[in-house]
């Protein structure tokens, strides 16, 4: 096993190379990039912090990125109070540390950074859509819309989950479905129209939650649109360009191929290469509304023994930066 993840490993070590954007003048203006890391996961009877955003801070994403004519500055990581603590519940604690996140989001947009989430899972979308949500110049929310990549749907609502993973329903929840009190405590108010989301490579929803994504305004696109970054993807990026203000893409790690995330739990077969995703995010990321990268649920320490999630993550993450850069270029 290890010599397998070994080779498909050294296979993807040719990073995407990201060019200096330069100046009319001819000097380099790199992109600026925040990194903010959210440990908090949400789930019960689980430990209340995920060591995953640890572990890409860990493998050097700072220097990666500097190598590839990016600033960046300190990464920040939501903590909760000592108060906050204290206070009852594992989804209280997210909801709360979903608040703090949104003020870094917030904080780093308006300073004119590139936020770049390194979330412990899914739930993290709460904190990541409420700062970009409040990041404009006046107190008005912003129109916000969001590109979710991830093998799920994470539509469930807690009346037809089977699982009962909190995991699997905050999209829901930041459509307004379910867990109202959630998603105001975490500041996302009003909740995002699911006319204002499309979904990429979903393949495993369950029952009940494929009727009420049936239901829905949510787009879907295909493993297919992702490998050709097709026009259905470009009609989808200019749709919501023209409808909304800013943009948010997330993706969980589990959207990928396994032999990438060998380690990740919830892995299913028939999902892209990060080398076709960070294509695709390239594209994306050439829309002047889009504003900030989620990276979820990337496996860690011995699930991830050869270092290939983490590689795959730092693909997805230079493949954004790309889009950014060939965006100033146009």
């Amino acid at each position: 096993m290890m010599k397998r993840c070994s080779r498909l490993l050294a296979s993807l070590m040719p990073l995407l190379v990201v060019p200096c954007a330069q100046s009319k003048e001819g000097n380099a203006t790199p992109i600026r990039v925040a990194i903010v890391k959210m440990p908090y996961v949400g789930e019960r009877n689980v430990p209340d912090v995920s060591r995953g955003p640890d572990y890409l801070e860990q493998g050097g994403i700072l220097k990666l990125l500097e190598d590839h004519g990016v600033q960046t500055k300190q990464i920040s990581t939501v903590a909760l109070t000592a108060d906050e603590e204290k206070a009852y519940g594992s989804w209280n604690h997210l909801a709360l540390a979903s608040g703090d996140l949104a003020k870094l989001v917030s904080e780093g947009r308006r300073s004119g950074y590139l936020p770049v989430g390194l979330l412990a899972n899914c739930n993290g979308i709460l904190g990541m859509l409420s700062g970009l949500q409040h990041s404009g110049p006046t107190a008005r929310p912003l129109r916000v819309a969001m590109v979710f990549i991830d093998a799920h749907g994470d539509f469930n609502t807690p009346e037809t989950t089977l699982s009962g993973m909190l995991g699997g329903m905050p999209v829901a929840i930041a459509a307004g479905q379910c867990l109202t009190r959630m998603r105001i405590k975490a500041g996302l108010e009003p909740a995002v129209p699911t006319r204002h989301i499309v979904e990429m490579c979903v393949r495993d929803t369950d029952p009940l939650e494929q009727e009420l994504l049936d239901r829905s305004d949510i787009q879907q696109l295909t493993l297919e649109d992702v490998r050709t970054r097709s026009a259905n993807l470009h009609r989808e990026m200019k749709r919501l360009s023209e409808t909304t203000d800013v943009i948010y893409i997330h993706i969980d790690m589990d959207a990928l191929d396994p032999r990438e995330v060998p380690g990740h739990p919830l892995a299913v077969p028939g999902g892209p290469t990060s080398i076709e995703l960070a294509a695709a995010l390239t594209e994306m990321f050439k829309y002047e509304k889009v504003a900030a990268l989620g990276v979820a649920s990337t496996p860690f320490d011995d699930r991830d023994k050869a270092g290939v999630s983490r590689q795959a993550a730092y693909n997805l993450i230079l493949g954004a930066v790309k889009g950014v850069q060939q965006r100033r270029n146009e």
